[in-house]
């Protein structure tokens, strides 16, 4: 009888969902191994867009830093284009992904990262080589089989896709993290709302210098109008950027109910040929594979000791760039929590908070990503550029916005406004930053309820309420200028006060649990020299915010308070599942 192996977590996948749950957990002492039914990590594209409040997750597990190294920067991102194809004519640009100068300043604003784009087949193994680094047992071809789960943990059959042969890890708590076909969140019977595809599309890696096209007005994405490009996918043929400007992906569309086409490399490079517009140039298909736009989220994601994180609770198109940034923190949410209830911390009513916190963020997700395809269609109707027509008919009424007439004058406003709305795609930073958690996990403070004073899917709003994500502003340690959010995470609670909040401190102090302290004021530990922090932390210098471990605001007092110690007790009773 072969050996149970045992771990205290399992994780069953090596994406970013995968890949950083194993890290923070490592980073946090908890011993966890991960399986994954393929012989490497990522070997193609993929998931890309990597967004401010993933780089802030990064930043604390201590990677931030290998991946700006590899990175396309963010100022190289944001010239998304429309075009009849990239030699062909241009219809327009939007300013995206922060590089708009009113948005950079609100970037630049929110948060001590900036957003850049980190193709998945790079991401993994930066997050895979700091996890193993870090403790985690990393088990290739090694597929999930089934699970069963009782009072005191998980155990999972797995086969050892070398061998041929199965084995049991025990383990006292299960992540899957399998991607959107997820075995471990079927065999757990996990809920699920919308439906799986409703439109297919065609990733194409291919490798042409197509500097002369692009380099230019470099960015991560080029569109497509051209015959053809509404049909399935989404909404247009894309040319996306992997590596400046010698490495790329097209995303081209296939009617889902006839089938994908057969992916051959002639099929491929004339897709290419057509979205590029230039067949003098040299190209080198890499790959060709088919997929399903999907609009499915779970409803639950968990199960007793079992869990479930990334694609394998919201299945979505890229749109927004959306996928791997929720993965990364659906696991960062789960990850501290877990380790919490695994020393004895916390009781294990923490782990429910990880549904009520993350699941409403998927489904946001999975919503903003396919209302962005509906978006694009505004665009060829701009160019009567839906109805069934010949080629030679979409030129037409593309060049026709060029004459000196008032109907064309017209269509070139609605072509514009089109084109600008696409700025919910590709500048949401409400989207990537508002996330509000309301769970157990956080205290009410008895304030009403937030007010947004602009479009909270484009705009970011700050706050210390409860549930928000504590305001990122600068501040400094003697010669040292840091980020409010550098001084709190690294996998334990941090209590932010000011001058007079003396009695917050031997509050904190006098806990059974790990918490650190920052006292922020002049000749304090850390100083606020440029009054940015008494703006946003909005309470006074002797209030206080207890900030969890993956940095949300979990209890807020405005003030000073005699009963310092005891509000505080009685906040982490109920935040750790004691009361």
């Amino acid at each position: 009888m072969p050996t149970v192996v045992e771990t205290d977590v399992l994780i069953v996948g090596s994406g970013p969902a995968g890949a950083s749950a194993a890290l923070a957990l490592s980073t946090y002492g908890v011993p966890n191994i991960v399986v994954t039914r393929y012989a490497s990590l990522a070997d193609t594209p993929r998931a890309h867009i990597t967004n401010q409040r993933t780089m802030e997750v990064l930043r604390d597990l201590g990677v931030e830093q290998d991946v700006i190294a590899q990175a396309t920067p963010q100022h190289l991102m944001g010239n998304t284009t429309f075009c009849t194809s990239l030699a062909g004519e241009e219809l327009g640009r939007v300013r995206s992904w922060g590089n708009d100068p009113l948005v950079q300043a609100a970037h630049e604003l929110a948060s001590p990262t900036r957003m850049c784009d980190m193709p998945q087949h790079l991401m993994e193994p930066v997050l895979v080589d700091a996890a193993v680094a870090r403790g985690t047992s990393l088990r290739f071809q090694t597929e999930y089989v089934s699970h069963t789960q009782d009072a005191d943990g998980v155990t999972a059959t797995v086969r050892d896709r070398l061998r041929g042969d199965t084995y049991e890890i025990r383990a006292k708590y299960l992540i899957g993290a399998d991607g959107g076909r997820s075995k471990v969140a079927e065999d757990a019977g996990l809920p699920m709302g919308g439906q799986m595809g409703v439109a297919g599309s065609i990733n194409i890696v291919f490798e042409a210098d197509l500097s002369k096209y692009t380099a230019h007005r470099p960015s991560t994405l080029y569109w497509v109008l051209a015959p053809g490009a509404t049909v399935g996918g989404i909404g247009a043929g894309l040319v996306r950027c992997v590596r400046p400007w010698n490495e790329w992906l097209i995303v081209w569309g296939y009617d889902v109910t006839a089938g994908a086409p057969d992916l051959t490399t002639e099929y491929a490079e004339s897709v290419v040929r057509q979205l590029v517009g230039d067949d003098d140039i040299p190209v080198t298909i890499k790959s060709s594979s088919a997929w399903t736009v999907n609009e499915m989220y779970a409803e639950t994601y968990s199960l007793g000791r079992v869990f479930c994180a990334g694609d394998a609770t919201h299945r979505h198109p890229p749109s927004n760039g959306l996928g791997s940034n929720t993965s990364i923190q659906d696991s960062y949410n789960l990850a501290w929590k877990l380790k919490l209830v695994l020393d004895g911390t916390a009781d294990p009513k923490l782990l429910d908070t990880y549904t009520a916190e993350r699941a409403p963020i998927g489904k946001q997700v999975v919503t903003r990503a396919n209302q962005s395809i509906g978006e694009t269609a505004p665009i060829f109707e701009a160019l009567d550029g839906l109805s069934p027509q010949t080629p030679e008919r979409l030129w037409a009424n593309i060049a026709a916005r060029k004459d000196a007439t008032e109907a064309a004058e017209k269509q070139r406003a609605r072509l514009r406004e089109a084109i600008a709305f696409k700025v919910y795609e590709f500048n949401a930073h409400g989207v990537d930053l508002n996330q509000r958690y309301a769970s157990d996990a956080v205290v009410p403070d008895g304030t009403g309820e937030e007010v947004f004073t602009r479009d909270p899917e484009l705009h970011h709003q700050p706050t210390s309420r409860p549930g928000a994500r504590v305001p990122h502003a600068w501040i400094t340690a003697g010669t040292r200028t840091l980020s409010t959010l550098d001084t709190v995470g690294k996998g334990r609670f941090t209590l932010l006060t000011g001058i007079g909040g003396e009695d917050w401190i031997r509050a904190a102090e006098a806990q059974d649990v790990d918490i650190a302290t920052v006292v922020v004021g002049p000749g304090q530990q850390y100083e606020d020299p440029y009054g940015d922090w008494a703006r946003l932390s909005e309470i006074s210098d002797a209030g206080a915010l207890l900030v969890r471990p993956d940095g949300f605001v979990a209890f807020r007092h405005a003030t000073a308070a005699p009963d310092a110690e005891a509000l505080l007790s009685d906040a982490l009773r109920r935040i750790l599942g004691h009361a």
